[in-house]
């Protein structure tokens, strides 16, 4: 079985439902207001196992996801554009893929503005300074303002792991060390 499919089923729908709303949005030139919503909805969605429960489990009804989602973004105070998506999306059973139309819609704002994310990944959190740093690097090397989306993962012992667009820099000690574990396996 191909463990890809669901997520790439995920990301294409979501990718359908984010450039319509996108695209709405900067006809009618809201661009400013959908980046502040899509915020907000993506901090609601890291800091609610209940949000995260509504749009994922099968046990809600349609029309009980469509109240509660309706309820949240009336509540959030999200603009209309998204509003109406989440609506149409809740009553075509598409709410589950509510985390990646956040990241589409991040990315395609971020790409209208000129900026492009990086997503890194360290052993341990980023200094302000450290990251000041690694922000000024990358928009050297893509020609473009960088903001980073950082994450921390222990098990990478040390270093960092860093991708921009389709390009992935892995200084990681874990990848090193894999490395070298791979390069013993075909001497001995």
């Amino acid at each position: 079985m191909d463990v890809s499919e669901p997520a790439s089923i995920s990301s294409g729908i979501a990718a359908r439902y984010a450039t319509a709303i996108f695209e709405i949005a900067r006809d009618n030139k809201d661009l400013a207001k959908l980046e502040s919503g899509v915020a907000d909805l993506g901090s609601a969605l890291d800091d609610s196992a209940d949000l995260r429960d509504l749009i994922s489990s099968p046990v809600y009804s349609r029309e009980a996801q469509g109240k509660a989602i309706a309820a949240i973004a009336a509540k959030m105070g999200l603009p209309e554009v998204l509003k109406n998506g989440l609506g149409l999306m809740a009553d075509k059973r598409r709410l589950f893929v509510l985390p990646q139309l956040v990241r589409q819609l991040q990315a395609l704002i971020a790409e209208n503005k000129g900026e492009v994310t990086a997503d890194v990944v360290s052993a341990k959190a980023l200094t302000k300074t450290q990251e000041t740093k690694l922000i000024k690097a990358l928009s050297e090397k893509v020609g473009k303002d960088v903001t980073l989306n950082s994450s921390v993962d222990e098990s990478l012992i040390g270093g960092l792991v860093v991708k921009v667009g389709s390009k992935m820099i892995d200084t990681s000690v874990k990848a090193k060390l894999a490395s070298l574990q791979n390069a013993m396996k075909e001497v001995g």
